[in-house]
C-alpha cells in the first residue's frame, strides 16, 4: 500500500535532486564567464547591467539570473529588478580562498557525467578505468575541488597536529608529497616552509607538468620539484615527512604503498595521510557528505584502483579502521587520527 505522504515527500526530494543536477552546467557557465565574480564585485544588477559588465547577451543573462534566483543562489528584488549575490553564496561561488568554495565540486559533477560511458561497462566486467583514461577535465577538477581545504587547513591546523612537525619544517626538512596531482598541496607547504625541500610525485605525467608550472607561478622552484613516480616506488630515504592527500584509497596496492613509505622515512619521521571523512560503518555515512563521496568513489576512485595491480579498491569512504589496518600492515606501529574536518580525516603514522 502506497503511503501518499511518503510518496509526495520523496517526489519533493527528487525534484530537488533533479534541480541540482540540471544546475551543474549553469553554475559552471556562471563561473567560466565571470558572472558570479561580477555580482560579487559590483553588487546588485539588472540582467542588462550584468550583460554589459560581462560582455554577454542580455537575454541569456536574464534567463540565467532567473534560474539562479529560483535555485536560491542569488536573491531578487522585484521593485528594482536587480539580482544580488549574498555574501554567504559568494563564499561558495565567487571566493576561491573561501573554506567552502565549491566550484570544483561542480566541475567534478560534470566529470562524473562524462565518465559514465567509461564506467558503465566496467560494472559488468568488474575491471577498472585508468586515471589517465578518464575525462580529461578530471585532473584540474580534482585539484580545484581539494585546493580550498588545503589552503585553509594544511598549514594552519593539519601540519601543527603532527607531533613536532612544524618545528622540523621551520628548521629544514625533507618532504615527499605523493599523489600530488597539480601540486597545490606541495606548493602551499613550500611557500610556508622555505627552509624545507619538497618533492611532489604523481603517476600521471600531465599532472606533473601542471604542477611544475604551478610551482613557477608561485615562486617556489628553489625548494620544490616534481617528478613522475609511483607510490610504491618513488625514490627517497631518510625523509622527515611523507604526505598523501586524498589519494591512498585510489591506489591499487595501498599496503604496498605503505610499506614503501615506511622504508623511505627516518626512524623519527611521520607519514601524514589525508582522506575523505568517513565512519567505519555504512550507516555512519548515510548523510549528505557520504552521498557525495560515495558518488565520487563509484565513478572515479574504485575504477581507478581496480585498473592498477592488486586493485584493493578501498573506496573513498574507507573509514579509520580500514585505513589504519592498511597502514599497520605496511609496517607502521603507531597510527592516530591527528585532526578532522567535516570533509577530511587527517592521520599520522609513525614507524
Amino acid at each position: 500500500m502506497v503511503d501518499d505522504t511518503k510518496l509526495n515527500e520523496f517526489i519533493g526530494q527528487i525534484l530537488g535532486d533533479l534541480g541540482g543536477a540540471l544546475s551543474v552546467s549553469l553554475v559552471r557557465i556562471g563561473d567560466r564567464l565571470g558572472l558570479y565574480r561580477a555580482l560579487h564585485a559590483d553588487g546588485p544588477m539588472t540582467p542588462g547591467e550584468l550583460a554589459t559588465k560581462t560582455n554577454i547577451a542580455e537575454r541569456y543573462a536574464r534567463e540565467w539570473l532567473s534560474h539562479q534566483a529560483a535555485s536560491g543562489y542569488v536573491s531578487y528584488e522585484p521593485s528594482s529588478g536587480r539580482f544580488t549575490l549574498p555574501p554567504e553564496q559568494a563564499m561558495v561561488f565567487a571566493e576561491p580562498n573561501s573554506p567552502v568554495y565549491m566550484q570544483g565540486g561542480f566541475d567534478l559533477a560534470m566529470v562524473m557525467m562524462e565518465n559514465q560511458t567509461l564506467v558503465e561497462p566496467a560494472f559488468r566486467t568488474g575491471k577498472g578505468v585508468g586515471w589517465g583514461d578518464q575525462s580529461q577535465c578530471l585532473f584540474c577538477a580534482a585539484g580545484r575541488f581539494f585546493r580550498a581545504g588545503y589552503h585553509n587547513s594544511l598549514v594552519a591546523s593539519w601540519l601543527p597536529a603532527l607531533d613536532g612537525m612544524t618545528a622540523k619544517l621551520d628548521r629544514g626538512a625533507m618532504v615527499a608529497d605523493v599523489g600530488c596531482g597539480h601540486g597545490f598541496s606541495t606548493v602551499i607547504m613550500a611557500k610556508a616552509f622555505p627552509n624545507s625541500t619538497f618533492v611532489g610525485y604523481d603517476f600521471h605525467p600531465g599532472s606533473v607538468e601542471q604542477a611544475r608550472l604551478h610551482a613557477e607561478q608561485h615562486g617556489v622552484t628553489a625548494n620544490t620539484r616534481f617528478e613522475v613516480g609511483m607510490a610504491s616506488e618513488f625514490p627517497g630515504k631518510d625523509l622527515d615527512l611523507v604526505t598523501f592527500f586524498d589519494c591512498l584509497h585510489d591506489m591499487g596496492d595501498p599496503v604496498g604503498a605503505a610499506r614503501h613509505v615506511r622504508q623511505t622515512l627516518k626512524p623519527n619521521g611521520s607519514w601524514m595521510i589525508v582522506e575523505p571523512a568517513a565512519g567505519d560503518r555504512l550507516e555512519d555515512n548515510l548523510n549528505p557528505v557520504g552521498r557525495l563521496f560515495y558518488a565520487g568513489s563509484t565513478m572515479i576512485c574504485v575504477p581507478t584502483s581496480l585498473d592498477q595491480p592488486v586493485g584493493a579498491a578501498l573506496g573513498a569512504q574507507a573509514g579509520f579502521a580500514k585505513l589504519s589496518s592498511v597502514i599497520s600492515e605496511g609496517g607502521f606501529e603507531r597510527v592516530r587520527k591527528a585532526a578532522e574536518t567535516p570533509f577530511n580525516i587527517i592521520l599520522e603514522a609513525r614507524p
